[in-house]
């Protein structure tokens, strides 16, 4: 049971860039997030029920898709990787996309949770 839209209709880009700044796609005010990647149950602002959003395996799927064409792929085409030794590009490229992941898994699952709400892609309504 949730609170009926709060502004404009539900279009998928609304939500994403809702979801993207970590805000409750169907007002924008209250946090989405209750932790790190622990969706509220429900907006502190609005009182939608954003809990009822599964994301499952689809942030990690967006996180290794992103990191690994905008990373990975350009790396590759840089001629230090040829000179320098494995031990070296291990220990620049392991942390940074460590911190890359971490970072972009969160907006990537925020990012998702308003494609569902936009579209109602819960099926309790």
């Amino acid at each position: 049971m949730s609170v009926t839209t709060v502004g404009a209709e539900r279009t998928i880009k609304t939500g994403l860039l809702r979801g993207i700044a970590g805000r409750c796609p169907n007002c924008g005010r209250g946090k989405l997030f209750a932790g790190y990647l622990k969706v509220a149950k429900t907006c502190s602002h609005c009182g939608h029920a954003t809990g009822e959003y599964r994301a499952d395996d689809g942030p990690a799927y967006f996180t290794i898709l992103l990191i690994g064409h905008l990373v990975i792929a350009p790396l590759l085409a840089f001629q230090f990787i040829l000179t320098w030794s494995a031990e070296m590009i291990l220990a620049t490229t392991l942390p940074t996309l460590a911190i890359l992941t971490l970072m972009l898994l969160r907006v990537a699952k925020g990012g998702v949770v308003g494609v569902l709400w936009a579209t109602r892609a819960n099926a309790t309504q």
